[in-house]
């Protein structure tokens, strides 16, 4: 098939750079702002995108819908437009680009054929491609090569199979990872940081694992305003690793985590009004010292 107008859902941080990416490649980018916050808005309005209100209109308009958002509404996203496009003629692509599970990812997959559409499992693992940052995109799905057209050299897409559910087990994967990593370490920190035993731990790290910590370090001041985000991640890497037979307890653990850091002050920040001179140790001294209520 041939893609020319792109329906996208929604433009928050990732979202907004990935759209960069498809506007620059050539492609009229549409989204549906009915109902969506004042942030989103101004993204979608910074990054120059044609808003078309409603999700029906922009389910009836474009080639192909991109769902790009909080895992935790992919589901309730993809119903919404399959309720569209079920009473359309025309039946756009679909793919979810969310970090859900492969499970969840077969759930939307069902709702969407349901309405006549075919579905692909997106996968988007990387930092927002933006000043020059890559990110990857992993597809599974039949008929997945359709979406090679969109690439760049920003926004690599990767087809992997038909086999649906290939492209978000490699993003659980790779998140649990990467952001359960950085999770666990960050809960260490401050555990010695509140048991003021900061300074001989860091002392430690330095002499023993210094790359870890520094990266560590590095990647905290971006943490705090995406952990709300990080929280149905976490629940949708613990459904991964029980539908495989192994324990969900670890990331459900990491889930309250990111919880607890998306309830105070630093995680109530947006990527856009946090404090950029803040450091990684700022981060976790400011999260230890603050004991809000449980």
């Amino acid at each position: 098939m041939k893609i020319e107008r792109i329906g996208f859902m929604t433009p928050g941080d990732m979202g907004q750079a990935v759209a960069m990416q498809l506007k620059d490649k050539g492609y009229t980018v549409f989204t549906a702002l009915d109902k969506r916050s004042d942030r989103s808005r101004k993204m979608a309005a910074d990054a120059g995108l044609t808003d078309l209100g409603s999700i029906a209109r922009m389910t009836a308009e474009c080639d192909l819908i991109m769902s790009v958002m909080n895992p935790g509404a992919g589901l309730e996203f993809a119903t919404e437009a399959a309720a569209a496009i079920k009473a359309q003629a025309r039946k756009p692509l679909f793919i979810d680009c969310n970090a859900v599970a492969p499970d969840t990812m077969r759930e939307i997959d069902v709702v969407i054929r349901d309405a006549g559409a075919r579905c692909l499992d997106g996968g988007l693992v990387g930092p927002p491609p933006r000043g020059g940052a890559k990110v990857n995109l992993y597809v599974a799905g039949a008929g997945a090569e359709d979406l090679k057209q969109i690439e760049n050299e920003f926004l690599r897409v990767h087809v992997l199979s038909e086999r649906l559910g290939d492209a978000s087990a490699v993003k659980m994967c790779y998140s649990a990872f990467n952001k359960g990593t950085q999770g666990l370490m960050l809960e260490t920190l401050m555990a010695a940081h509140r048991l003021g035993v900061q300074d001989i731990v860091e002392q430690q790290l330095l002499a023993s694992r210094a790359d870890m910590y520094n990266w560590l370090l590095k990647s905290l001041p971006l943490l705090p305003p995406k952990a709300y985000r990080w929280v149905p991640e976490m629940h949708e890497i613990a459904r991964t690793f029980e539908g495989v037979g192994m324990t969900p307890r670890i990331f459900q653990g990491q889930a309250d985590m990111f919880e607890l850091i998306a309830a105070t002050a630093l995680g109530k920040e947006t990527p856009e009004t946090r404090d950029r001179n803040r450091t990684g140790k700022d981060v976790i001294r400011q999260l230890a010292e603050d004991k809000r209520p449980k």
